[in-house]
């Protein structure tokens, strides 16, 4: 697929880029992208949940009632579940929700998602520029050249400077990325990827490795 080079004025320049088919082109896997979300997201989670089950909870341990001959069920010490105030049954406890998930298939997933963009025309190309001091209002200029001013927008470097990192961390909806940390998530999640040129020999290289 080859696609046109933009300026950071969000002009159409006389350069062209041609996306690697191996990498924007391939045969999508649905279920590779579901696992690697999954995982994802699975890693968000804090896993700090407790509760309290019969032994964990403060009382006495007396049996509160005999056995046999009371018309009731028989019942054991006041933290039985049964009862207000007792344990829980089952509860949820501390864990890690996170799974192994093979590399091949991350690396499916990222380039399917990639190709799932470059087919919706999703993907635009910007040449290489530098942020010379952080500003929010620079940044913001830049979205509003592309028409992607309160979208979710994803630009993807080669090396994330401390300058656009600054500029862009208080735009709601915006997010710089290096392209050797991008993940399914976060291709599938924005509305616009703004590449710049650079970034495609990351990808490359990235993906280069069977």
């Amino acid at each position: 697929m080859e696609l046109t080079v933009h300026n950071i004025s969000g002009e159409a320049t006389s350069k062209k880029v041609t996306l690697d088919d191996s990498i924007f082109g391939i045969e999508p896997n649905d279920h590779a992208i579901y696992l690697d979300t999954k995982l994802i997201m699975a890693n968000k989670r804090q896993g700090t949940h407790d509760s309290k089950e019969r032994s964990d909870v403060k009382g006495s341990t007396r049996k509160i009632k005999k056995q046999k001959g009371t018309g009731t069920a028989r019942a054991g010490d006041i933290k039985n579940p049964l009862f207000r105030g007792g344990g829980r049954v089952f509860g949820p406890h501390p864990r890690n929700y996170g799974f192994k998930l093979n590399k091949k298939v991350k690396r499916l997933a990222r380039k399917s998602a990639l190709t799932y963009r470059a087919k919706g025309n999703d993907i635009v190309v910007v040449e290489d520029f530098k942020v010379e001091t952080p500003k929010t209002k620079e940044f913001v200029n830049i979205l509003k050249n592309f028409n992607l001013e309160g979208k979710k927008t994803l630009l993807v470097v080669k090396e994330n400077t401390d300058n656009l990192a600054l500029s862009s961390r208080n735009v709601q909806g915006a997010k710089v990325l290096r392209a050797d940390s991008i993940s399914t998530y976060e291709i599938l999640n924005a509305n616009k990827i703004l590449l710049v040129e650079s970034s495609l020999k990351t990808f490359e290289e990235m993906f280069s490795n069977k």
